[in-house]
């Protein structure tokens, strides 16, 4: 479920959410980001046909480790997930240090979704190139694993280089699975050759086969188990429909909040888990 956007980012509402959530049934939950949202934006937001992201511009979107850390310590079991955080504008070592923190002080339950971004202007708010976006994004992915599995990490590439960093603590298992966000062509071929996981923001099946088509492409042409790349994908979606992406080779359905207030939350999630977690 995407979680830290409309009432979520209440402290009362977020950990009732994600407790009524793990009580229900529910997998994991997913945080969105953006760090600034500049007034009066024209770059084009790629999940509507309008244009523009959902809401005012005024909407509090809080900062994602920080809220999945304050909820992961009001739970036990459920995944903590980012779909996506836009990896790009981060600092790659400090990114690592957060999510191996989060993922040990969480016990192993992180889930590290990421984007190349599409809000030109934030970047140039944040001071980071728009431009070539796509590749800082595939060096800082080699970067976080470098760090978070090597005795002596080190990398070497154009936009970051490091010799014997020790970046402790790593996450418990030596990784944290690394779920490429987007539904272009080029987010379908980077999670071929890079992702542990694929999560195109979509739900048009006509799409979603596309990607996936291209996804399993690139993944055979770089001797990887396309089988083994997990894929997410969003929606409100009834039985069927789930039998229907389970068919297609999609692993996980992040739906959107259902209502606004920590009631009226656990009443949805506790209706949805009859309606459908139940009859999977």
């Amino acid at each position: 479920m995407f979680a830290n956007v409309v009432g979520g980012g209440d402290a009362e509402t977020a950990v009732a959410m994600a407790q009524a959530a793990e009580e229900a049934g529910f997998e994991s939950l997913w945080t969105v980001e953006h760090v600034v949202v500049p007034a009066g934006y024209e770059s084009p937001y790629p999940y509507s046909t309008s244009g523009r992201m959902p809401g005012p511009e005024t909407s509090p979107i809080p900062d994602p480790f920080i809220w999945l850390a304050y909820v992961a310590a009001a739970t036990s079991t459920i995944h903590l997930g980012t779909g996506i955080t836009i990896l790009p504008q981060r600092n790659p070592l400090v990114t690592a240090k957060a999510v191996a923190t989060l993922d040990r002080m969480s016990g192993g339950r992180v889930e590290l979704g990421v984007g190349a971004g599409w809000l030109e202007e934030e970047f140039r708010a944040l001071g980071v190139p728009f431009e070539q976006r796509g590749a800082r994004l595939d060096e800082y992915i080699g970067a976080l694993r470098a760090l978070w599995s090597e005795e002596r990490p080190s990398y070497h590439g154009e936009f970051v280089d490091f010799t014997d960093c020790f970046c402790q603590p790593q996450p418990i298992d030596g990784r944290v699975p690394i779920h490429i966000g987007g539904h272009t062509n080029r987010a379908a071929r980077r999670a071929g050759e890079l992702g542990d996981g694929f999560f195109p923001g979509s739900a048009d099946p006509e799409l979603l086969a596309g990607l996936l088509g291209t996804m399993r492409k690139v993944a055979a042409e770089h001797d990887r188990d396309a089988d083994a790349i997990e894929v997410t994908t969003g929606g409100l979606p009834d039985v069927a429909a789930v039998e229907r992406m389970a068919e297609m080779g999609i692993h996980r359905v992040v739906v959107p909040p259902m209502a606004f207030d920590a009631d009226g939350i656990r009443r949805q999630l506790e209706t949805f888990a009859d309606d459908v977690i139940s009859h999977l």
